[in-house]
């Protein structure tokens, strides 16, 4: 299994837009083969004097059987159409595959 943790950084004023979007993708992404966890998130603020807030950031947390689960994900009809349907929304994006150790 491997974790995902991927930020994407939203242009100011896009925010809700993009988070329906996304929501709409959810549940797809849940069918898919090897989708062993898949949602997204946003800061909230904890009062903990290391947390760095960012109201524009969303951080989709994700769990998969294997990379190869993972790249097939990212082939799939339902992903290129989210692509392209925000990428003009989107100002940055990082992502963080993951193992346990």
């Amino acid at each position: 299994m491997i974790s995902v943790i991927a930020s994407v950084r939203v242009k100011a004023d896009w925010l809700p837009q993009f988070i329906e979007i996304f929501k709409v993708n959810v549940p797809k992404v849940r069918e898919e083969k090897g989708c062993i966890e898949y949602f997204p998130t946003s800061d909230i603020d904890s009062g903990l004097p290391v947390q760095k807030l960012d109201k524009n950031v969303v951080t989709i947390i994700e769990k998969w059987q294997s990379v190869e689960a993972l790249r097939a994900h990212l082939k799939t009809p339902h992903m290129l159409a989210y692509r392209d349907r925000v990428k003009d929304m989107v100002d940055d994006l990082s992502i963080k595959v993951l193992q346990e150790v």
